[in-house]
């Protein structure tokens, strides 16, 4: 890198453990495409990122005299200067790292990695629910309750298809195509904050409320396979979600369990009994006890009696 600097202003103008950092990333890719070549997966061979596609800048280490550090109220990154920052909140721990990140719509993000203490939560006081992931409905509780599915990928879908389809007809390089790539970006990213801001709020109202969560262990690279589906499945974010429980539940101390929940919808959760029914079948009448109810509740709280023995045993 130093001889590199010689000869090339541009790096010149860059921090250099910014520089270090790049090349750090490109022996992590190559280190994983040789990974999956031994393993005999498809590798995927690690793509060159010109200037128009490389959006971030990492500076390792935060401190007065280091690549990054507050000061009078601004965010000062060496080789740049001081720049204007809002913080959402105050900062609960010691900042390690900080990441200068640009989106598609042209905002500037910094991402700050953060070092806490942690202690030792007390076990948080409230009943133990199982939940049961959904397409027509988000999920579904064992006690009865029900989150929706927003669907926010649905509902802004035809918008979304206007936007690319304008974008096709502008001529590449053009200052129309960059608006109009602008515009399409937006769209994304408003999605992308509807479901984030969704998840944050449904994982923190469980965690907060709950002693113990059961959710199903989902394959969800397997079912994303099915292409009937796979839009609808990455719309919910199933995936997204159980991660936010997991963090959560553990600074809350909350205990999540997951459990394999193959055959749950067919066990009838009084009797245990076994009734078979289709997809279209969306209520559980069980023809031994009696019992019925939503097949979704029913699925909830066989995962949450499978989680229980779990945690029995």
């Amino acid at each position: 890198m130093k001889e590199a600097k010689k000869t090339d202003e541009r790096l010149r103008e860059i921090h250099s453990q910014v520089a270090q950092e790049v090349l750090f990333r490109v022996e992590r890719a190559f280190a994983a495409f040789f990974r999956r070549v031994k393993k005999g997966e498809t590798p995927g061979y690690p793509r060159f990122k010109g200037k128009g596609h490389y959006k971030s800048l990492t500076f390792p280490q935060f401190g007065r005299g280091k690549g990054a550090s507050f000061q009078d109220g601004k965010l000062k990154l060496s080789k740049i200067g001081p720049i204007k920052i809002k913080l959402h909140r105050e900062i609960p721990g010691t900042v390690k790292t900080v990441i200068v990140k640009r989106d598609a719509t042209g905002r500037w993000w910094a991402i700050l990695a953060i070092e806490i203490e942690l202690f030792q939560q007390e076990r948080h006081i409230g009943p133990a629910v199982g939940v049961d992931a959904g397409l027509e409905k988000f999920a579904a509780l064992s006690d009865g309750n029900i989150i929706e599915n927003p669907r926010y990928l649905r509902k802004t879908e035809e918008r979304l298809k206007c936007a690319q389809r304008e974008l096709s007809r502008k001529e590449k390089g053009s200052r129309n195509r960059e608006k109009t790539r602008r515009k399409l970006a937006k769209l994304h990213a408003k999605v992308y904050s509807q479901r984030m801001d969704f998840l944050h709020k449904q994982s923190q109202k469980l965690v907060s409320t709950c002693s113990m969560i059961a959710v199903e262990e989902l394959n969800i690279k397997g079912m994303v396979k099915n292409h009937h589906l796979a839009k609808s499945i990455s719309d919910a974010s199933w995936s997204e979600f159980v991660a936010m429980l997991g963090y959560k539940a553990e600074e809350a101390g909350t205990k999540l369990v997951k459990v394999n929940a193959s055959g749950t919808s067919q066990e009838c959760s009084r009797c245990r009994a076994i009734v078979p029914k289709g997809l279209s079948e969306r209520m559980h009448c069980c023809p031994h006890c009696g019992l019925t109810l939503d097949r979704d509740v029913n699925t909830a709280r066989n995962i949450l009696k499978r989680a229980l023995a779990v945690g029995a045993a």
